[in-house]
């Protein structure tokens, strides 16, 4: 099957129901999306199929047929990282960083769907995205520094 990866066609050859998180790392090579619980409970694996924030643990690949997916290796560009990221080291969100490039996925989602989200907002959106070290209150925090760099 046929999909774009990061701005990349990639022609994979996977069984339909071989999850997208697998194909992104054992077919694909890019690491930077995590297995967490293998539920999508956590969030650690969050990608953008089709700029929605989705959980690859769970999306077989057989429905992707022409699809576009970002990563966290995608998000930014050449030369630049994306305002998420950028915010994220700023406000120096990480502790393990294990879940962080789910968390920043999820970010960047929510700001390109509500670029001026309440605080309430960003509490439910980012409620699904488990932090083990309690990072909550800096992501929030990134969040709203993103946000100003975005110019909302």
């Amino acid at each position: 099957m046929q999909m774009t990866i990061n701005g990349t066609a990639h022609q994979i050859e996977a069984e339909a129901d071989t999850p997208l998180l697998w194909v992104l790392r054992d077919h694909v090579g890019l690491t930077g999306t995590k297995y967490g619980c293998g539920i999508a409970q956590c969030g650690a694996c969050t990608v953008h199929i089709d700029g929605l924030a989705a959980r690859a643990c769970q999306v077989p690949v057989g429905t992707l047929e022409g699809a576009d997916v970002v990563t966290i290796e995608g998000l930014a560009a050449p030369e630049t990282l994306h305002p998420v990221q950028e915010a994220w080291i700023e406000t120096q969100v990480a502790q393990c960083g294990y879940c962080q490039s789910g968390q920043i996925m999820q970010a960047a989602a929510l700001l390109a769907d509500d670029p001026n989200p309440s605080d309430e907002t960003i509490d439910a959106v980012m409620s699904g995205n488990l932090c083990r070290c309690g990072t909550y209150v800096r992501i929030r925090a990134a969040i709203r520094l993103a946000q100003a760099k975005m110019g909302a």
